[in-house]
C-alpha cells in the first residue's frame, strides 16, 4: 500500500520504519522536520503537511499526543481532509476521548474517506518490536481492508466495535494499567516502610495471584528506583484525564480512576511529568525522593 505517516515520536518513528520492512510505500510528515531524517534513510519519502502527507495515499497513520493535536492535522489548514481522496482511510492510532474520534470520523465521511480509530498498548518496546496491541473502532469492512497494514505494527488486532469504540477500549486499558502502577508504588511503600526488600517482595508477587504486566516492568524500576522514561507519567496523566472526562459525560461513579488520577495530579506538581510513571512512588514517600 501507499500509506502516509503523520507523528514520528518514539512510537511513530518505530511504526513506520515496520511498514517500510513490510515492503509499503510510506511517505511521512512532522512538526519537526529532522524527525523525518531516520525515515527517510530507510527509503521513506518526506512531504510538505498533513494535506501533502495524505495525497495520493491507500491510508494515513497517525500518533499524535492530544485530541487537538489530531483535529489539527486532519482538519486544520493544509490538514489531511485538504489532501486525502474518496476511498483514502484514516488511521489515528493516538489515545484521544472517544467523542473527539467520533466527530473526525464524521468530518472525514462527508468527503468520502473512511477512518479507524486504533490507538495502541505495548510502549516504545511495542512499538519497535511490532507486538503493539492494537483497539480497533471503526466500520469492520474498513478493519478487514485495513488488517494487513495493521499486522505490520502490531500482533493483536481487535475490532471493537464502531467510530470511538477503540478509544473507549484503550480508556478502560489505561485505567486499569495506571490502577496497577499505583498499586505496585503502594505496595512497594509497604515494604520499604516495614524493612522488607521490595525487589524480594516483587519476585515473590510475581509467581503469585498478583502476577502482572506493570508490576513486571513498572514495578521493576521501583524496585532499582529507576525513574527515567519507559512511559513519560504526563502521558498516564493526560490518558486518565480522558477516562475521568468520560465518566462525568457519562454520570458515572469512578472511584478508583480519580484517586489515582489526583496521584498523577501530585506527580505532575512535583515536576516528575517526563520521569517514568513508576515515579507514582515518590509521590507516597514525599518530596525529595525522587
Amino acid at each position: 500500500m501507499k500509506i502516509g505517516f503523520i507523528g514520528l515520536g518514539a512510537m511513530g518513528r518505530a511504526m513506520a520504519a515496520n511498514l517500510l520492512r513490510a515492503g509499503h510505500e510510506v511517505t511521512v510528515w512532522a512538526r519537526r522536520a529532522e524527525s523525518m531524517q531516520p525515515l527517510l534513510d530507510q527509503g521513506a519519502r518526506p512531504s510538505a503537511s498533513p494535506a501533502d502527507c495524505a495525497r495520493g495515499m491507500d491510508a494515513v497513520c497517525c500518533i499524535v499526543t492530544t485530541g487537538a493535536d489530531v483535529r489539527e492535522v486532519v482538519l486544520g489548514p493544509r490538514g489531511v481532509i485538504e489532501g486525502a481522496a474518496p476511498g483514502c482511510v484514516f488511521i489515528d492510532h493516538s489515545t484521544i476521548p472517544p467523542s473527539v474520534a467520533r466527530d473526525i470520523a464524521t468530518a472525514l465521511r462527508a468527503r468520502g474517506i473512511d477512518m479507524l480509530d486504533a490507538p495502541v498498548s505495548g510502549g516504545e518496546r511495542g512499538a519497535i518490536d511490532a507486538t503493539l496491541a492494537i483497539m480497533v473502532g471503526g466500520e469492520a469492512a474498513v478493519f478487514e481492508r485495513m488488517k494487513p497494514l495493521l499486522a505490520a505494527v502490531g500482533r493483536t488486532q481487535v475490532h471493537v466495535g464502531p467510530n470511538g469504540a477503540g478509544q473507549v477500549t484503550k480508556a478502560c486499558n489505561q485505567l486499569v494499567l495506571c490502577a496497577f502502577i499505583e498499586a505496585a508504588a503502594e505496595a512497594a511503600r509497604l515494604a520499604a516502610a516495614s524493612g522488607v526488600d521490595f525487589g524480594k517482595v516483587r519476585e515473590a508477587m510475581l509467581h503469585g495471584s498478583a502476577s502482572s504486566r506493570a508490576l513486571e516492568l513498572f514495578g521493576g524500576k521501583m524496585a532499582t528506583r529507576d525513574f527515567s522514561a519507559g512511559v513519560q507519567s504526563r502521558l498516564h496523566h493526560k490518558d486518565m484525564g480522558i477516562v475521568l472526562g468520560e465518566a462525568v459525560e457519562l454520570g458515572l461513579a469512578m472511584p478508583l480512576s480519580a484517586a489515582v488520577w489526583q496521584q498523577l495530579n501530585a506527580l505532575m506538581a512535583q515536576g516528575g511529568g517526563t520521569l517514568d510513571t513508576s515515579a507514582l512512588l515518590t509521590v507516597l514517600e514525599g518530596p525529595g525522593s525522587a
